[in-house]
C-alpha cells in the first residue's frame, strides 16, 4: 500500500469522525479550496453541487441545525485506489422540525487532489422518514 493511500484513507476516517462530531470546520478543511460537494438530495433529480469551501462549511452547518443527532456510520472499511475514493455509510437522524426518524445507507465517492478531498459524491438509497411518536 503506497504512502499516498494510507494518506487518503486516513482522511476519509478523520472526515467521518469531524461528521460525528459535527464539526462543519473541520470538514471544510479536509477540503480543497475549490471543492465540490454534490449531495444525494436537493432542488434537482441529482442533488445539488455545492462549490468551494466555506459553501461546505455551511451547508454542514445547515444539516447539523436540522439534524442535531445526525451520525454516519461506516458500513465497512473505505477504499482508495489513486486518486479515488469510495465510503459506504448508513445515515442516521432525527430532524428537528418534526422528529422525523431518518436510517438511510448510502455511498460516497471522492476524488482526490493535493492531499485533500476535490470531489464528494453522495449517493444513497431513498427510504420514507419514521415519524417517531
Amino acid at each position: 500500500m503506497t504512502e499516498q493511500v494510507k494518506h487518503y484513507q486516513s482522511l476519509l476516517k478523520a472526515f467521518g469522525e469531524a461528521f460525528n462530531r459535527h464539526d462543519a470546520s473541520a470538514l471544510a478543511s479536509m477540503m480543497t479550496p475549490d471543492c465540490v460537494f454534490r449531495t444525494a438530495m436537493g432542488d434537482t433529480a441529482g442533488g445539488n453541487a455545492i462549490l468551494g469551501r466555506e459553501a461546505v462549511k455551511k451547508a454542514f452547518e445547515g444539516t447539523f441545525a436540522a439534524f442535531p443527532d445526525a451520525r454516519w456510520n461506516a458500513r465497512g472499511p473505505d477504499l482508495v485506489v489513486g486518486d479515488r475514493g469510495v465510503s459506504e455509510w448508513t445515515f442516521v437522524a432525527t430532524r428537528a422540525a418534526d422528529g422525523a426518524g431518518f436510517d438511510a445507507d448510502g455511498v460516497d465517492l471522492f476524488t482526490f487532489r493535493d492531499g485533500l478531498i476535490a470531489t464528494k459524491d453522495a449517493f444513497r438509497k431513498d427510504r420514507p422518514p419514521i415519524l417517531k411518536k
